[in-house]
This record gives C-alpha cells, sequence and structure tokens, in this order.
C-alpha cells in the first residue's frame, strides 16, 4: 500500500518540480534582467536531487505496478526487490551528479 500512495504522491510533486524547471527556464533565456527566483531554483542541487530521487523511486515502483498487474503475486518480494534497487541507483546517481557539479 506504501508504494501505491508513494507512486501517487510522487507523480504529483515530480509534475510541479519539473513543471518549476521547465517554467523558469524560460525566464533565464538571454535577458537583461534575470528574476532571482529563477536563478536560485536553477542553482540549488536539492531540488534537482530531490527530482533524481523522486524519479528513481517512482519508475522502480511503476516497474513493480506492471509487474504485479501483469500476474507476479509476490508482492512484499516486489516492494522488497523495486525499493531496494532504487536505493541503489539512486545512490549511484546522486555520486555521478556531485561529481558532475
Amino acid at each position: 500500500m506504501f508504494a501505491w500512495i508513494f507512486h501517487r504522491v510522487s507523480g504529483v510533486f515530480l509534475i510541479v518540480l519539473l513543471g518549476a524547471k521547465v517554467f523558469s527556464g524560460f525566464y533565464l533565456m538571454p535577458k537583461d534582467k534575470k528574476p532571482d527566483w529563477a536563478i536560485y531554483l536553477h542553482r540549488q542541487p536539492t531540488v534537482d536531487l530531490l527530482l533524481l530521487i523522486l524519479l528513481t523511486f517512482h519508475a522502480f515502483y511503476g516497474l513493480k505496478t506492471i509487474l504485479y498487474d501483469l500476474g507476479f503475486r509476490k508482492e512484499r518480494l516486489l516492494f522488497w526487490a523495486s525499493t531496494i534497487a532504487a536505493g541503489l541507483v539512486s545512490i549511484f546517481l546522486i555520486g555521478i551528479y556531485l561529481k558532475v557539479t
């Protein structure tokens, strides 16, 4: 049940965060004056890391849901496998992000 709720809530947060990043990106186009809030949003590693973690867990819980719908009925195993896999992939991607920035 946790994965189902998290999947729905993370989907809403992803829409909001990605929408804010794209929307604020339009304000960073070549102009004389750039709004401070848009610059602040694009320079925040916290927002980027939150997007990365949410996207990873959302994707893996989505795959869990697909496998369950296809007939794989061991829901507890699917939950723990997708949680561990998403955690490991998130750690790997955070390491890459921190190296690049």
